[in-house]
């Protein structure tokens, strides 16, 4: 698992007061795949970098979609957006945030 001191995370409770939803909604995105959470010291939490302007980062879904039909469990993907990832010159979390969305997804397809 990435080092967990070197992000940013976010418990549901926290995922509640920043997306304005019930925990069974908050619960229910990750269930989804509209965020992707993992379970630190029997906690679930998101990092932080998942969201933009308390929302969920609208390219993540796609991503996780395509990172699962490659064979990634959800943990496995959460793992490589926050990982330093060669071909991008960066995390895949950073590249997608700066708007590379489909340079992300070809790289993920690469991994099936």
């Amino acid at each position: 698992m990435t080092d967990a001191a070197e992000t940013d995370w976010l418990t549901v409770p926290d995922l509640v007061e920043r997306l304005g939803q019930s925990p069974s909604r908050v619960r229910k995105l990750i269930g989804e795949r509209y965020l992707l959470a993992a379970r630190i010291d029997g906690v679930l939490k998101v990092p932080a970098s998942f969201l933009r302007d308390d929302a969920p980062l609208p390219e993540l879904h796609g991503t996780a979609m395509v990172l699962g039909d490659a064979g990634f469990t959800d943990e496995e993907a959460l793992e490589w957006l926050l990982a330093e990832e060669d071909s991008l010159g960066t995390t895949p979390i950073d590249a997608l945030r700066a708007g590379r969305k489909t340079e992300v997804r070809r790289v993920a397809q690469a991994l099936a």
